[in-house]
């Protein structure tokens, strides 16, 4: 699977923990744009109709119909997020 944030790809043993990370930017992996129900042309964006409805589609969440999106492009929700995400970047701070 690749990263929704960064796009690096990440070789997956099994299924993708509610606390994995990325290894490149740090982000969760168990978020809703990294899912391959994931589509923003379906009601509440997913396909998945049983699945709760999430807010915030790039924040970690509990959904138990996660499945891994098997796509090369990372995906974004907006303009406004893709500014915000290079901010971050930008601004990153040191630990």
């Amino acid at each position: 699977m690749n990263c929704f944030h960064c796009g690096r790809q990440i070789e997956l043993t099994g299924r993708v923990g509610f606390r994995e990370a990325c290894p490149g930017c740090g982000r969760s992996l168990h978020v809703c744009l990294n899912c391959g129900f994931y589509d923003p042309t379906f009601n509440n964006q997913c396909r998945e109709s049983q699945a709760e409805r999430v807010v915030d589609k790039d924040r970690a969440n509990f959904c138990e119909y996660f499945s891994t999106r098997k796509t090369s492009e990372p995906q974004r929700l907006s303009p406004a997020n893709d500014a915000r995400a290079k901010l971050e970047v930008l601004f990153k701070k040191k630990l």
